[in-house]
């Protein structure tokens, strides 16, 4: 979808201001290329990208075309920080997913290259229960073959028990979809919660 009017709203380790927009929200382990996919959906650097898993310890708002708001979810996983900080991160992440009611679309990330993690069935699981409607992004799909790809899909499907979409911030495949699903989920109105 090309290049987008991106402002960053702020970065909220606590309580997060109401945008007055509809929400979506992008979640993933750590590592997983969230911040990489960011910047190649919005098609501008505006999430810091690192080689450190944990980077991102807040939710960090960013309103895309005054049409939404992107929120960049703290990752979950293998950080390397200490447990009671790990602790926090998974509290403050829930508790947005639990209470937002702005929030329309939470995209889950998962690495293409490895089978369903217990962390993301987990999350899974957690957005099935509070009804929250969701995509779920296979990111580094470049990094196998046409084969590879095949064998992994139906693995991580199977795993996860849901659809994914195969995504490249690299090769820009599955951007153009992720984008019809977010402009998809915002024109319907917010399940009563």
């Amino acid at each position: 979808m090309g290049s987008h009017v991106v402002e960053f709203v702020g970065s909220f380790p606590g309580e997060v201001p109401a945008t007055g927009l509809p929400e979506i929200a992008f979640v993933g382990r750590s590592n997983v290329g969230k911040s990489s996919a960011l910047n190649a959906l919005l098609g501008a650097r505006v999430a810091r990208v690192s080689s450190t898993p944990g980077r991102t310890q807040a939710v960090n708002l960013f309103r895309v075309d005054s049409s939404w708001a992107f929120a960049d979810l703290p990752g979950y996983g293998f950080a390397n920080v200490p447990d009671h900080v790990r602790a926090q991160w998974k509290e403050l992440v829930e508790r947005y997913l639990r209470t937002r009611d702005p929030l329309r679309l939470v995209v889950v990330l998962v690495d293409h290259r490895h089978k369903a993690q217990p962390l993301d069935v987990e999350m899974m699981a957690l957005l099935r229960h509070l009804e929250r409607p969701s995509l779920v992004i296979a990111t580094k799909v470049d990094k196998l073959t046409r084969n590879a790809r095949s064998k992994a899909r139906h693995v991580l499907e199977a795993g996860l028990d849901a659809k994914i979409l195969p995504f490249s911030s690299e090769t820009g495949e599955g951007i153009d979809e992720v984008w019809k699903t977010v402009t998809a989920s915002t024109k319907s109105p917010a399940p009563r919660r």
